[in-house]
């Protein structure tokens, strides 16, 4: 964990365009996030989460006019509510 000086630094350095996320999760999440990293040659976890919001709007677009990717997204919404105990803190 970055020190509370490092911490200050970083948010005044990035006040405008950024906001610090810090969240409680899972190992099996940092697990994934780690994998994902790999697979996709990210700068690690932080970039990660962030290609998983990139992916998932990319998802919800494709959805407004590709009937498949619609469908998609709701088999995988509908089995993230069935199971949410288990993926979430």
């Amino acid at each position: 964990m970055a020190t509370s000086t490092t911490q200050n630094k970083w948010r005044r350095k990035n006040r405008l365009v950024k906001s610090q996320l810090n969240v409680m999760a899972r190992k099996q999440t940092h697990e994934e996030l780690e994998e994902f990293a790999a697979t996709f040659q990210l700068l690690g976890k932080g970039e990660a989460v962030t290609f998983a919001a990139f992916l998932t709007k990319g998802l919800m677009q494709r959805a407004e006019f590709d009937g498949e990717a619609a469908r998609m997204l709701d088999d995988i919404t509908a089995a993230y509510h069935r199971d949410r105990d288990i993926y979430s803190a």
